[in-house]
């Protein structure tokens, strides 16, 4: 009768494995891409300007 928080312990499904590139757990299995490095859409490492740290101004 129970259902809902109880059934929520049954899900044990992963959907990011270990990407072969980065060796990361960000490579998606279902989608075939791993958010980490992008590999499986780009030859390219993925890399945006919004990730580096700027550094603080004087």
């Amino acid at each position: 009768m129970s259902k809902g928080t109880p059934s929520k312990g049954l899900r044990n499904k992963h959907s990011h494995i270990v990407c072969r590139r980065c060796g990361r757990n960000s490579y998606h299995a279902r989608h075939k891409i791993c958010s980490a490095c992008g590999f499986g859409r780009s030859a390219r490492l993925r890399s945006y300007a919004w990730t580096n740290r700027k550094p603080l101004r004087a």
